[in-house]
């Protein structure tokens, strides 16, 4: 009997173990690659502020603020996992040129904004939380209407953080995906990892990790609940989050105010969304003045 219970507390020690390790890998592959800022807006020959953040859990995070005419609307854009706010700027440029003021921000754990415990979609949608709330202590801004643009996780954070406001005037989706069940599937697959056990429990991990079930942030859910008009723009030849995920947020849209746009190119689409800027430019003109006007 005392051997076997000595067998039986060795067993659950080198399980405790293992998963320690396993959670300990898994963190490490889950973690964002940090991308440096590589040159300052002056140095691009750009006009515009550096700007700082307050956001959750006492961090901070840096931007940049590029001005715009006056009552023509605010912009704020949200880069993809592993991303950072100057690899944002062939989109925020042409926004600009056109009379918006645009805002970018580094993530937590991304471009030069502060690190913290782990990066995540919902900590994105904060960071946009904290940066809607920091424009509304600027006087020259606060009554700006304001549009969202999102790039893949950011893309998927921005229309979490869009169902949960009321003061969003218009939304761009670029790349987003249809479910966290659905992209971590895909990365298991790309791992080469069986789902049963291994999957099962990594999906289970990250949504202890985070402390949110997958299905409660899920884009495919959010969307419903969003109140303004949605742009969803999609890369033909995305492998990284196929266009049947755009296709399925489009099938969930809560109003007729909601249009698909499947545009050549891959996840990424930056020279294809460049070809499309106008259209863009257009349907935020649209909004952006429609509630001006109101």
């Amino acid at each position: 009997m005392l051997t076997f219970l000595i067998f039986v507390l060795i067993s659950l020690a080198v399980i405790i173990v293992l998963l320690l390790l396993l959670n300990r890998r898994l963190r490490q592959s889950l973690t964002a690659p940090r991308e440096p800022i590589l040159k300052s807006l002056a140095q691009r020959g750009l006009i515009g502020e550096d700007i700082r953040i307050p956001t959750q859990r006492g961090r901070m995070l840096d931007g940049w603020l590029l001005p715009g005419l006056p009552n023509q609307g605010l912009v704020v854009i949200t880069h993809g996992w592993g991303a950072n706010r100057e690899l944002m700027l062939p989109l925020a440029q042409p926004l600009q040129s056109a009379g918006f003021t645009v805002v970018l921000f580094d993530a937590r754990n991304h471009g030069s904004s502060d690190s913290d415990t782990f990066s995540s979609m919902p900590r994105f949608a904060e960071d946009i939380d904290a940066t809607l709330d920091w424009l509304k202590t600027q006087p020259a801004l606060m009554h700006e209407p304001i549009a969202l643009i999102g790039h893949s996780v950011g893309a998927a954070a921005t229309l979490l953080a869009a169902s949960r406001r009321a003061d969003i005037s218009a939304v761009v989706s670029l790349a987003a995906f249809a479910h966290p069940d659905g992209m971590m599937r895909r990365w298991l697959a790309e791992k080469g990892l069986p789902f049963f056990p291994l999957g099962w429990y990594v999906l289970n991990y990250v949504q202890w990790v985070i402390g949110i079930r997958f299905d409660s942030i899920a884009p495919i859910n959010t969307i419903q609940t969003i109140r303004c008009p949605i742009l969803l723009m999609h890369g033909s030849e995305d492998t990284t989050v196929p266009p049947e995920d755009a296709q399925a947020l489009f099938d969930r849209r809560p109003h007729h105010q909601v249009i698909l746009r499947i545009l050549p190119g891959e996840h990424d689409a930056s020279e294809e969304i460049e070809l499309h800027i106008d259209e863009i430019v257009g349907y935020l003109k649209q909004h952006l003045s429609d509630k001006n006007a109101h």
